[in-house]
């Protein structure tokens, strides 16, 4: 039996990826808003003229140092950081980056290299949003990534802090498949406090970026990278952003590549809602949760393997007819006390409890929402004889 193929990467993409790498200072001080300054403007030059508008007179110099680059001993230092690589020329090259015009010369990536096999045109999902989101962006993100995945997705981000890590947390968490896009080298723990998300990540799906393995991010890799994630998602989702997010610029990225995008609503006239809610005012899909993606990309009730909702705890029979009054509609503390007739000390512990084990959301705004983890189902013949509901006084 033949094994499986091996990612590969020729010379002169190795190389191309060293050039870049040994630039980035350059293209630091370069790189701007204005068009034609832009990070993936910048890298869709080929190597001649990149290094002269970056390096001026020494620009021969940067080019002759990339020209002599051995090709053993930079695939010895991908290697040694437990590292592959994939190039254009390589037929794991994902299908989907083939669409960038400054798409990648060279993938690094450590992990599962069979990942990059399985990101055909509608395989992924990418999701992003705020690296300080709310309790309740933050939730639904880790939602979002675990009911996504449980669907056959892979679930693309950057590592952020914030809705990018809970989405790719909840992906691990439903055992399926994600893969993070760094704005450094693949070997380089960043940010520092997801560094254990990052190895679990690698172990279990893929870490990957354009930049060679020991390169540290600078302030124009991350903008860079959002092209990157923009073209493997076949939507790319927008949790929570304000007005001059990063992550409006990878949706409007991938509305530039003919992608889907879907955000998240929120209250009108928060901040943290303000970028979102605008893309959904310009056309972008409103996403509520996985099944609203399904829709999106595959047609109004389509499925997609099993979307089956993350199972929480057993509940306690006192809270299953508060959780029962949210479902119906009661959103507040006044209207669950007003059905239930608790008083406000027992229904406080109720929805503290109910929130603990992830099956309410409290977003900020003094209302409860139910999530999508659903009560696992009650075992036992007394099960058939339960009544739910209200208890009766």
């Amino acid at each position: 039996m033949s094994s499986a193929p091996r990612p590969r990467a020729c010379p002169e993409c190795l190389r191309r990826a060293w050039l870049v790498a040994s630039l980035a200072g350059h293209i630091e001080t370069a790189v701007d808003r204005r068009e034609g300054s832009r990070a993936h403007e910048l890298l869709a030059l080929p190597d001649e003229e990149l290094a002269r508008l970056l390096a001026g007179s020494r620009a021969g110099s940067f080019l002759r140092r990339a020209r002599e680059r051995d090709p053993m001993r930079m695939l010895e230092a991908v290697r040694g950081a437990g590292a592959w690589a994939s190039c254009r020329h390589d037929e794991l090259y994902p299908e989907a980056a083939r669409d960038l015009g400054d798409g990648p010369a060279t993938i690094f990536g450590r992990g599962r290299a069979d990942v990059l096999r399985e990101l055909g045109r509608d395989a992924a999902v990418t999701i992003v949003g705020s690296r300080r989101p709310s309790r309740y962006g933050r939730e639904l993100a880790k939602e979002l990534g675990a009911e996504l995945a449980a669907a056959g997705f892979i679930v693309v981000s950057g590592l952020a802090l914030g809705v990018d890590s809970a989405a790719q947390d909840g992906a691990l968490g439903a055992g399926g498949l994600t893969i993070a896009v760094l704005g450094c080298g693949v070997d380089v723990p960043y940010p520092p406090r997801n560094a254990r998300l990052q190895e679990e990540i690698a172990e279990r799906g893929a870490v990957i970026s354009e930049l060679p393995p020991g390169t540290e991010p600078r302030r124009w890799t991350f903008p860079a990278r959002n092209r990157i994630m923009a073209a493997l998602g076949a939507m790319t989702v927008v949790v929570e952003a304000r007005e001059r997010s990063g992550s409006l610029i990878t949706a409007e990225m991938a509305q530039s590549l003919a992608r889907d995008v879907g955000a998240v609503p929120g209250l009108v006239g928060s901040s943290p809602a303000a970028g979102t809610n605008a893309l959904i005012r310009d056309g972008a899909h409103l996403i509520r949760g996985a099944q609203d993606v399904l829709d999106g990309l595959l047609g109004a009730g389509a499925e997609r393997r099993h979307l089956s909702a993350p199972v929480g705890p057993a509940l306690d029979d006192e809270l299953t007819p508060v959780l029962e009054l949210v479902e119906r509609g009661a959103a507040t503390a006044d209207s669950l006390a007003r059905a239930s007739g608790l008083e406000p000390g027992p229904l406080a512990t109720a929805l503290l409890r109910l929130e603990l084990s992830g099956y309410l959301r409290h977003n900020g705004d003094g209302r409860y929402e139910r999530s999508s983890l659903a009560v696992p189902e009650p075992a036992g013949p007394e099960a058939g004889d339960r009544v739910s509901g209200v208890p009766r006084g």
